[in-house]
């Protein structure tokens, strides 16, 4: 895909990191805002690993990397769960040496390579004038330090944590609480039958706020964390 240009500019959205509900609504509400503003708007795919393996050439096929999203696409997708621009782990500032896209090894031969100088040029050759990463704490920490390169970057939190800076919500977190609540409760029957004490453990010890929001909806007894000791 190469350079564009439109009235107003170029948007280009990728969804980073593990998936949650909500991600196609969210990339649904930018897409038709956006458009009707009067910008394009492009999906990057696999999250920050389609800018990196991206090929800057016009007659190469860089659809792995790049959809152009319309109303129609993202009607369609916003109906299903997961992400229709799919998504990754990868960090580019710290990419492992077996993982350096094939052009690029006799350029970056470290065992962790900073392939940022790649990602700014790919978003240079795609025309990107605005970048949306929706992610969290991994996903948006690239973001910041792209937003250093002088990239205009507006970030969408999303994770079940609910422990991104600078936000009160993230996407993810409702349906996270909510669940633990469906959860725990489906337990009560069982614990009463057996006049027993039953408890359910969160995926996330490390993260406090879906538990304590599940606490919150009276949905247990009280709510225990690692390495905090319970007084009798």
């Amino acid at each position: 895909m190469a350079k564009v240009s439109t009235r107003r500019g170029v948007i280009g959205i990728l969804t980073g990191g593990g998936d949650v509900p909500g991600l196609n609504p969210a990339i649904r509400a930018v897409t038709i805002r956006a458009l009707r503003e009067g910008y394009q708007v492009v999906g990057l795919r696999r999250g920050w690993a389609g800018l990196i393996d991206l090929v800057r050439e016009h007659d190469h096929d860089n659809s792995n990397n790049v959809q152009p999203l319309s109303e129609e696409l993202v009607n369609r997708a916003g109906r299903t769960g997961g992400t229709l621009l799919h998504t990754s782990r990868t960090d580019p500032s710290q990419v492992k040496k077996s993982d350096v896209p094939h052009l690029l090894q006799k350029t970056y031969t470290e065992e962790r390579n900073d392939l940022t100088p790649e990602v700014l040029k790919n978003l240079e050759w795609l025309g990107i004038d605005y970048l949306i990463p929706i992610g969290g704490d991994d996903t948006l920490s690239y973001a910041v330090r792209l937003h250093q390169e002088s990239v205009e970057v507006v970030a969408i939190p999303k994770t079940m944590d609910n422990d991104v800076p600078g936000t009160d919500y993230c996407i993810g977190f409702s349906t996270c609480v909510t669940r633990t609540i469906q959860m725990t409760n489906s337990l009560r029957t069982s614990a009463r039958l057996q006049r027993a004490l039953l408890g359910a453990r969160g995926i996330w010890p490390i993260c406090r706020f879906h538990s304590d929001a599940a606490d919150h909806g009276r949905c247990s007894k009280s709510v225990r964390y690692p390495g905090v000791q319970i007084q009798h």
